[in-house]
Parts: structure tokens; C-alpha cells; sequence
């Protein structure tokens, strides 16, 4: 058991990486993702963070959050996070100051537990030894057979679900929801618009979704249109959830959402770290709804192993890729889970700085 461990080094990094192809989804199109890697160090070892965003998110991280945490006590994590969400008023709580303060406080979680030699599970409390995935891709780019051959792999390792992106072109989703479909008969399947229909057209659409098996819809309008979503959540046919969360930043956001959804998710690298995930946790606990993390797999399988309400969480094909190409210790699925190495202490992740150093922004 360790003693004082004073904060002595918070540096952060960041890194674009290129897309394997040109990828869509029903608002959006990129061909590169932005990764910010944070290290604190104290008492001999360093924690690793991250969050996926632009390089600006670590002149937050050196500029404004790095002095307040300098000779803290790095065993005191709630008071670390609590001085860095103060440090960020004047910025604008939502955004790149909160993903700031996400990487810095999974580095801090990851910190502690190394200090005190235990994995980041134990050390929170666990509540499941291992945590279902689902997978999650076929973007609106891909062609059908491309997306048939992403839905079927799925099916191949295991995996019990997968999702796809739709609302690009709307007269076609029905068709390619099909096409996922007669890829992956077994799987549960989920649809993610992000945003991308009207309240009418998401009814309309409901309909024919549901009639190819979906029981998933993610962000069928924005999710600033907390009305809709309610709406919707009452329109579609029965067994069909409506989810959404990913751009939840505070605890108030995810406290109007959870009016307004079946499903709350929420992203630990977005939501000011695994402090902020394990509020949105109990708030869910709350309300009765279940959780599912968004994205970054690797960065959420302990915090998901601790939280109370935790249905699954996203195997993204973009965070999969690039955390298996630049962290060591990243997990793969087993019969449709991943289940966290004990043997590592804190989440068990480490960078590549070889492999990453290529994609340095």
C-alpha cells in the first residue's frame, strides 16, 4: 500500500489517424480520428488516459488542467477531478474542456490503481467479471457488399448484436437494413441516424425496421430535440428502444435525457472521465434505465465491469482498430464479451510510442 503520491507530471499528446476507408454516417463524413493520450505520473508510476478529439483538447490539457493538478495527491481522485471541473468554468463545461478533464481523470484512475497494484475494476468495486459487446460500423459509405461483409464478421467472432449508420439516403435504408439483415440472421440488430431524420420520417421508418427485426434505434432525431425523442419513444412499435446520450457532457444533460429515452448511453472520454460515467451510472440506477457506453472500448471495459445499470458496450470498428494498432493490453471478445485482464494493474493499457509516433498531429 502506497503513501503520498504527489502529481510531479501531467503531459498530453495527440495523434490523427486515417480511416481503413472513407467513412459516413447520416450527418457526418471524415477519413481521419483525432486521438489525445494523457500521462500523469506520481510515486514512481504513470496512468494512462485518453479521448478521442482534436489536437486542441491537449492545449487544454497542458495549458489550463496540468498546473491545477501538479502536486495533488494522486490517490485523491475525486478532489482532482473536482478542481479540474472548477478550472474549466469560465471555458464552457460541454466539449473540449470536458474531454480534457476525461483524459486526465481515467489517467488518474488508471494511476491509482497502479499505485496500489490492483486492477481498475477491484479497485472500483466490481459489479460482472466480464461486460457484452456489440458491434458497431456500417457506415453509410460502404457499399452493400461491404456492409454485408462487416455484419457477417460480426456474426463469425461471436458477437450477439451489431449496429449500422442510416438517415444519408433514407429511401434507401430500409434496403440496406435488409442486407444487414440477410448477413447476420441471428444478431440483434440496432440503426444509428445520428440525428439525421425528421419526427415523421423516423415514425415512418420505425416501421419498416422494425419488420426486419431492429429493436435498436439510436438517435433518431438529434439529440438536442429531447422532445422528439420522448415523442418517439412512444410512436415506434412495441420492443423497440430508443437510445441516445453520446453527447452528454454533465450530469443535468443526462438528467433530461433520461426523460426522453429506453436507453441512456454514455461516453466515459466525453462526460469528464469514468468520475463523470460512474454519476451517469447512478443516475441511471436512478431512474431505472439501463446504460450502454458509447465507443472507445478499451478505455471503457473496467468502469463498465463496475456500473450498476451497464447493458453493453460499443466494439466501434474505428476504436477497435486504433486501439489494437496503438495500446498494448487491448481486449478482444470471447463469446460476444470482453472480459478484463486481472493480472494488470490499473486498466492495463499502455501505449505504443513506436507505433503512435507515425501519426503524431
Amino acid at each position: 500500500m502506497r503513501g503520498e503520491a504527489p502529481i510531479r507530471d501531467v503531459r498530453a499528446r495527440a495523434y490523427t489517424i486515417p480511416t481503413d476507408r472513407p467513412e459516413s454516417d447520416g450527418t457526418l463524413q471524415w477519413s481521419s480520428t483525432g486521438l489525445v493520450v494523457v500521462e500523469v505520473a506520481a510515486g514512481g508510476e504513470k496512468g494512462l488516459g485518453y479521448t478521442y478529439g482534436p489536437p486542441a483538447v491537449a492545449s487544454v490539457v497542458s495549458a489550463a488542467l496540468a498546473p491545477v493538478l501538479d502536486d495533488m495527491e494522486a490517490l485523491d481522485v475525486p478532489a482532482a477531478w473536482t478542481a479540474m471541473i472548477g478550472r474549466i468554468r469560465n471555458m464552457g463545461r460541454p466539449g473540449l474542456a470536458s474531454m480534457a478533464v476525461a483524459a486526465c481523470d481515467i489517467a488518474l484512475h488508471d494511476l491509482k490503481a497502479r499505485l496500489l497494484d490492483l486492477p481498475l475494476c477491484r479497485l472500483l468495486g466490481q459489479v460482472r467479471p466480464r461486460v457484452p459487446v456489440y458491434g458497431s460500423g456500417g457506415f453509410t459509405s460502404y457499399s452493400d457488399a461491404e456492409l454485408a461483409a462487416q455484419m457477417g464478421g460480426w456474426a463469425d467472432q461471436g458477437l450477439k448484436a451489431a449496429k449500422m449508420k442510416v438517415g444519408r439516403e433514407p429511401g434507401r435504408d430500409a434496403a440496406r437494413v435488409r442486407v444487414a439483415r440477410d448477413a447476420a440472421p441471428g444478431v440483434e440488430l440496432m440503426v444509428d441516424a445520428n440525428g439525421a431524420y425528421s419526427q415523421k420520417q423516423a415514425v415512418l421508418l420505425a416501421q419498416d425496421f422494425a419488420a426486419l427485426g431492429v429493436d435498436w434505434f439510436e438517435e433518431p432525431v438529434s439529440s438536442d430535440d429531447r422532445a422528439g425523442l420522448g415523442l418517439l419513444r412512444q410512436a415506434v412499435p412495441p420492443g423497440m428502444e430508443i437510445t441516445a446520450g453520446e453527447y452528454g457532457y454533465d450530469l443535468p444533460y443526462f438528467r433530461d435525457m433520461a426523460a426522453a429515452v429506453d436507453v441512456l448511453q454514455a461516453d466515459a472520454t466525453r462526460c469528464a472521465g469514468f468520475s463523470g460515467f460512474l454519476m451517469v451510472d447512478a443516475l441511471a440506477h436512478a431512474h431505472q434505465l439501463p446504460l450502454s457506453s458509447h465507443t472507445a472500448p478499451a478505455a471503457h471495459l473496467h468502469v463498465a465491469c463496475a456500473s450498476l445499470r451497464l447493458r453493453h458496450m460499443e466494439w466501434f470498428h474505428d476504436h477497435v482498430r486504433i486501439e489494437h494498432m496503438l495500446f498494448d493490453g487491448a481486449p478482444d471478445p470471447r463469446d460476444g464479451a470482453v472480459t478484463p485482464d486481472l493480472s494488470r494493474p490499473g486498466h492495463g493499457l499502455r501505449l505504443r510510442e513506436d507505433a503512435a509516433e507515425r501519426y503524431a498531429a
